[in-house]
C-alpha cells in the first residue's frame, strides 16, 4: 500500500454552526491522505497509474466553497468526490479539516474534524 497526502492546504471559507460564522468566515487546513496500490504508476511512469495531486486539491477547493455548518459535512462530501473521481482503486482516505481561531470565547488554536476510511465503519454507504 502507498500513501500519497497533501498537506496544508489553505482556504478561506465559511463555514459554521453560528450565523456569524458563515458572514465573517476564516482559515481553514485541509489535510487529505489517500491509500491505494500504486504499482501501476510507479512501474509505468504514467499519471494514468496514480492519483493526481491537482485533482485533489481542485476537489478540496470546490468543496470548501460550498457552506456548511459542520466540518464533518465537508468532509464527508470530499471523500465523496475523491471515490467518485477515482473510484475503487482508493482503498483508503483520511481527511483533516482545520478550523482556525474557532469561536470559542477564548484563545484556541483551531479545531478539528478527521475522518478516516479505513477506521470509521460510518463511512461504508459511501463505497
Amino acid at each position: 500500500m502507498t500513501t500519497i497526502t497533501l498537506e496544508g492546504m489553505e482556504f478561506y471559507a465559511y463555514h459554521g454552526f453560528y450565523d456569524e460564522e458563515a458572514k465573517i468566515g476564516t482559515t481553514f487546513i485541509v489535510d487529505v491522505e489517500v491509500r491505494m496500490s500504486f504499482v501501476k504508476g510507479a512501474a509505468s511512469d504514467a499519471l494514468e497509474g496514480t492519483v493526481n495531486y491537482e485533482t485533489i486539491y481542485f476537489i478540496c477547493k470546490k468543496e470548501m466553497k460550498q457552506t456548511s455548518k459542520l466540518l464533518e459535512n465537508v468532509a464527508y462530501r470530499i471523500i465523496g468526490r475523491m471515490r467518485a473521481q477515482f473510484g475503487s482503486r482508493i482503498k483508503s482516505m483520511l481527511v483533516r479539516i482545520k478550523k482556525l481561531n474557532p469561536p470559542l470565547g477564548g484563545k484556541v488554536r483551531c479545531a478539528i474534524v478527521e475522518i478516516d476510511t479505513a477506521t470509521d465503519s460510518g463511512m461504508g454507504s459511501l463505497f
